[in-house]
């Protein structure tokens, strides 16, 4: 049982780790087994609860992994797993944790978060946390492991402010050139100040950037990188240069919508700043916009998770290579994509044109010419020769200039080697070989998946579990072959490098490119000196394996479905080429990236072809490979019973029917009461006081001045203006005076006699009809004016009180009503506005 888990890959420790929770992390490997030569997790048990881990700094002399936590700094070695790691506490006092509580933060950020670890070269260690958002920082002695103290005994800190975050979780990014350190983090309480800047060193040297929303938008850090220039490549004398990348909202984008766009910025190693114009700021600040773009979807991936930093020539900068892991602000769903940029197209972009932010009207203004010498430029040998020895001594306009146009016009573009769907990696990081190079991927999810890229093509090699899955992966670092995989939680050493790590044919074939081949007689995968040759290489050696489904050869899927079933169809594609399928001719389906969505009917059985472009000897020379091969036929009886879909034909044809004799019933009951209402118009009044139709509100008040019921409020409440002043129609005047023929307890409402009035109308009735036309005069916020018996025009709200000549309180109950119906806010008229009234939003 030890020789198998110590022989197995460390997929199979990581699970025999869970199911053996008594024990310590990989102990019970490490005791069976070398742990030099293995595999090996370890998890909170081996640090005593000491979480929260952030921050890696490996001693590659020693191999000692310095690990930055919540409260302590710990020291692993990475060659003797077995030892048990030694552990500085460097907490917050209790009552800095109050008052850091008190200011509106929780207990569990007012703590102290080791954010950084950095060597100063002379045997020490610089260590900064967020001290409870406070950020202090101290200094480590390795030799003891001991944090420096003072006379009195505490420990000796300095402020961390412009160093190290105010958060735990807020992003930041730092490095170190030759002993200064050089960092972009928030430098305020709220972390709404950003800067990138020259930390320690000298005093008057330590500068940053201008605080304008031109130089830094919110921006998001991720990575830094420190490029020294090559003695013997570098014949100008030009100056080491800074790259910071991140990710910020774009100033010239002007839409609805904030726009994230990732960025490169650059400064000069030997920048101080200027004598009056950018005064202890950059004066050699610039930037650039990275473009990570699919051109044959059209889809740009714009948010920058992680950067890493490679050499393609050892001893070359020039040859430097930035692999950038990119996700999408507008994909619904998780996505990633890798973009590699070359340090050649940065520097090449940076000495382009500059773009110009100011704008007039709508229209971008022309950018003026750069002054002499260039803005942005790091001082060579040239610039020392005519005079500017020190960015203090140059001229204003030229610093003026650079203040105003950080920006370059450009952008560095590249187009993806990879591309991920429904994955979030966190992590990156880089192994090159001879032929390619291998992608490490750190997971949101505690997995490590390998992909190879080989020239335009990408394989992915291993999806591996490192840690549990509610842990994302947050560091890697790769050292003598292994690769230093960490989370929040845990910290594993996994092997990264060699042919020797693929433990099975078919993950060795996949390798092929890379000049991997299988050993059938020593059951291992090793490096092999011969060309891999033209073709497929994966399929021929997958072929060898005995295996039927290869990387463009896969088997065909038979899939048991049924009628009405709804289908997505998987094509994995991890480059970002075109892939379509072959399917029956229907209409019922719809590619979703490069899967298909598929809806069962009888017609859509059959084969389902997925074809992905692949990379030829050229870029313009693409193969096709075939990626999934699918068979959808019936399992038997679809759900429902129906064994046909003729059955629910005849369902829906049977609806149609009911739906078309509901509508002829529809049309014969209006055509009888049209001809119902029709007759009452001309048949004599009647005059009983218990007659039924004077009970009938739609019967009783139709005249032939009238329109019909139906239509009441929508003809009888029309208003029209004349000579700029509203007032009712003529519908409205007759309504009024025909109203008041009616029982004994009716009175008149006008002089006017009136004509064909219908009898039998309660004084119950006549108020309904008063208190509707009064709701229809307040809403069109209009009031009824008519002939007074005098001659002249009744004054607004003469007519509610001539209605209030009704007997029996009638009087009362519409003055209620009125009053109740005014308390609605949608019956009070608003405040008019002035002709031609502006106002500002």
């Amino acid at each position: 049982m030890f020789d198998l888990s110590c022989r197995t890959s460390w997929e199979l420790t990581f699970k025999l780790q869970r199911m053996m929770p008594t024990c310590e992390h990989d102990l019970f490997c490490m005791q069976a087994c070398d742990p030099g030569m293995r595999d090996i997790t370890l998890g909170p048990q081996m640090f005593k609860n000491v979480t929260d881990f952030s921050t890696f700094l490996l001693d590659r002399s020693s191999g000692v992994l310095y690990l930055g936590a919540k409260d302590a700094i710990l020291a692993v070695d990475t060659n003797n797993l077995n030892q048990q790691p030694r552990k500085i506490v460097w907490d917050v006092p209790e009552d800095k944790r109050k008052s850091c509580v008190a200011k509106g933060k929780t207990e569990v950020d007012c703590n102290n978060y080791i954010r950084l670890l950095e060597f100063l070269g002379d045997g020490r260690i610089y260590v900064c946390g967020t001290y409870a958002f406070d950020p202090h920082c101290a200094f480590l002695e390795q030799s003891s492991f001991t944090l420096e103290k003072t006379e009195d005994g505490g420990i000796k800190t300095e402020t961390g402010k412009g160093k190290c975050p105010f958060e735990p979780a807020q992003h930041y990014t730092a490095v170190m050139a030759s002993g200064i350190l050089y960092t972009a983090a928030t430098s305020n309480f709220l972390g709404t100040l950003f800067d990138i800047s020259r930390a320690t060193g000298p005093e008057q040297e330590r500068i940053r950037t201008e605080r304008s929303i031109n130089w830094l938008n919110d921006p998001e850090f991720v990575s830094s990188a420190f490029i020294e220039a090559s003695a013997d490549a570098n014949p100008t004398g030009d100056d080491d240069k800074i790259y910071f990348f991140f990710t910020e909202m774009a100033k010239e984008y002007e839409l609805y919508t904030k726009v994230k766009v990732p960025r490169v910025a650059r400064v000069c190693k030997s920048d101080v700043g200027g004598m009056k114009t950018l005064q202890r700021r950059w004066t050699t600040f610039l930037k650039a916009q990275l473009v990570c773009e699919d051109k044959s979807s059209d889809r740009r991936f714009n948010v920058l998770k992680d950067v890493f930093t490679v050499q393609h020539s050892a001893g070359d900068p020039s040859s430097t290579h930035f692999y950038g892991l990119f996700s999408s602000q507008w994909e619904p769903e998780d996505v990633s994509a890798v973009c590699i940029f070359s340090l050649t197209d940065i520097n090449k972009v940076m000495d382009g044109s500059f773009k110009e932010l100011k704008k007039n009207c709508d229209n971008w203004m022309n950018p003026e010419p750069p002054p002499t010498p260039r803005p942005g430029q790091c001082l060579n040998s040239a610039l020392k020769a005519e005079g500017f020895e020190s960015s203090l001594k140059l001229p204003d306009k030229v610093l003026t200039f650079v203040r105003d146009h950080p920006l370059m016009e450009n952008s560095v573009t590249a187009a993806p080697v990879l591309v991920r769907r429904g994955i979030g990696y966190t992590k990156l990081a880089v192994t090159l070989t001879g032929r390619g190079a291998v992608l490490h991927l750190g997971t949101d999810r505690g997995e490590i998946h390998k992909v190879a890229v080989v020239g335009q093509n990408t394989t992915l090699l291993q999806e591996s579990p490192v840690f549990p899955s509610n842990e994302a992966v947050n560091n890697i670092l790769l050292y003598q072959g292994w690769a230093l995989v960490g989370s929040p939680l845990s910290l594993a050493r996994i092997q990264a490098e060699g042919c020797a790590l693929f433990s099975s044919c078919t993950v060795c074939a996949r390798a092929r490119g890379l000049g991997c081949v299988w050993s059938n007689e020593e059951e291992a995968c090793s490096l092999s000196e011969k060309d891999p040759g033209p073709g497929d290489v994966v399929d021929a050696a997958l072929k060898k394996c005995g295996s039927l489904d290869g990387r463009c050869s896969p088997i065909i899927q038979e899939m048991r479905v049924s009628l009405g079933q709804r289908l997505l169809l998987p094509c994995v594609q991890l480059s970002p080429r075109p892939c379509s399928w072959q399917h029956p001719p229907h209409r019922l389906t719809r590619q979703h990236h490069t899967d298909l969505d598929v809806t069962v009917t009888e017609d859509s059985l059959g084969n389902y072809v997925c074809s992905c472009q692949e990379g030829g000897p050229s870029v313009r020379d693409p193969t096709t490979c075939l990626r999934a091969t699918y068979h959808l036929s019936l399992e038997g009886p679809t759900v429902g019973g129906s064994k046909s879909p003729a059955g629910s034909r005849h369902i829906i044809a049977v609806y149609i029917l009911f739906f078309f004799l509901g509508s002829l019933c529809a049309v014969i009951i209006m055509y009888f009461v049209n001809r119902r209402e029709k007759f009452g118009q001309h048949q004599a009044p009647d005059t009983s006081l218990s007659s039924d139709k004077g009970r009938d509100f739609t019967a009783s008040f139709v005249s032939p001045q009238s329109p019909s019921s139906t239509s009441l409020f929508s003809k009888v409440f029309q208003m029209e203006k004349q000579n700029g002043t509203t007032t009712s129609t003529t519908t409205t005047s007759t309504l009024l005076s025909n109203q008041g023929n009616g029982g004994p307890h009716s009175s008149s409402l006008s002089n006017s006699k009136p004509s064909n009035g219908i009898n039998g109308n309660s004084s119950s009735g006549e108020l309904k009809l008063a208190s509707e036309m009064l709701v229809g005069n307040v809403v069109g916020r209009r009031t009824v004016e008519r002939a007074s018996p005098g001659g002249g025009e009744m004054e607004s709200g003469e007519g509610y009180g001539m209605v209030g000549g009704l007997g029996d309180g009638s009087n009362e109950g519409l003055k209620g009503l009125e009053e109740e119906l005014a308390s609605f806010p949608m019956f009070r008229s608003s405040a008019p506005l002035a002709p031609c009234e502006e106002s500002s939003i």
